[in-house]
């Protein structure tokens, strides 16, 4: 797996989406559908739990602290930053096949704009080196910190899954990964394979913490700039999952009072969110794609569902406008 330096052309990312095209049976299901592996996992907002540990892992390559910083409001507001994330990969998980390839057009372009320099040096970047977020490399890390840590965030609250569902999880996976702009040849071969790559990362100089990114990553933590409060016992679980060296690179506070709520959290967590009706308990996006198989119409709670995740009522449209996507 050889990713280094690999900007992903126009031509490059047309050939996926033509790729994805011919493999979906169905195009109103989308790249996944009903049946898969990937609406099961990702349907669950248990997987909201991982969402703190996905940031600080992205932040942790320092391409991407650097690119946020410079290109998106996350200082003075994180949850756009969440809700830009999730109305992406939400669209391309649940949305119909047009959806899906909507929102992959749109995040190509957004990141054709999202270039520059390292502001200092880290890890193996000197300062001045350029960046760019459309480069193999850099969406591989992106995208196995969300594969990764959604399905630790879904057996922390729900049975882990057997290892062919797991299998099959990343299998399916590579598709999402393809509408990133990421082909199968650059990706590890199976789940074997795909933990080992996020453990070389982790130890590697490809990973490295700065000033710049360790703000980021505490304003994350604590919610700041935004209305959402950050429970202590969310911080503890996120420090608990993170590798050990990255902890602490980002300053993670991370004693004995920590490690007592992370481990009551994981006893409680299970038993509380079973009992969450459905309605709340599967993500808006899928609730939205369900009832649009079903030729229903999107109720209000599905739709204040999606206002959560993705900052707006609906899944990006086939032809997204300015509208869309602020």
């Amino acid at each position: 797996m050889d990713t280094s330096r690999s900007p992903v052309s126009r031509e490059d990312i047309s050939h996926l989406w033509t790729a994805a095209a011919n493999c979906t049976a169905d195009p109103r299901t989308g790249i996944f559908g009903p049946s898969s592996i990937g609406w099961k996992v990702n349907r669950e907002s248990g997987l909201f739990l991982g969402a703190g540990r996905a940031a600080l892992l992205q932040l942790a390559h320092p391409w991407v602290a650097a690119a946020l910083d410079q290109h998106s409001n996350l200082r003075a507001d994180p949850l756009v930053r969440f809700h830009n994330t999730f109305r992406v990969v939400f669209t391309m998980i649940f949305g119909t096949l047009e959806q899906a390839l909507a929102s992959s057009r749109y995040l190509y372009q957004l990141h054709t704009r999202v270039l520059g320099e390292i502001p200092e040096s880290v890890a193996a970047y000197e300062r001045g080196s350029h960046y760019e977020a459309n480069e193999i490399g850099a969406l591989c890390w992106v995208y196995a910190t969300l594969v990764e840590s959604a399905l630790l965030a879904y057996e922390s609250v729900l049975p882990p899954l057997s290892p062919g569902e797991r299998e099959a999880y990343y299998g399916e996976s590579k598709r999402l990964a393809a509408l990133f702009g990421i082909p199968a040849s650059a990706l590890p071969t199976d789940w074997s394979a795909f933990e080992a790559y996020n453990r070389t990362m982790w130890a590697s100089n490809t990973l490295g913490v700065n000033t710049l990114s360790r703000e980021m990553a505490h304003r994350i933590l604590h919610g700041r700039g935004s209305w959402v409060p950050v429970p202590h016992w969310y911080r503890a679980l996120t420090a608990a999952w993170m590798p050990d060296g990255l902890r602490e690179a980002f300053a993670l506070t991370y004693g004995k009072r920590e490690e007592r709520a992370a481990t009551c959290a994981l006893r409680w967590l299970p038993r509380v969110y079973r009992r969450i009706p459905d309605t709340l308990r599967y993500v808006g996006p899928y609730q939205e794609a369900r009832a649009c198989l079903q030729a229903c119409s999107v109720g209000l709670l599905t739709r204040a569902n999606n206002r959560f995740w993705m900052g707006q009522p609906r899944m990006l449209s086939p032809n997204p406008n300015a509208k869309d996507l602020v």
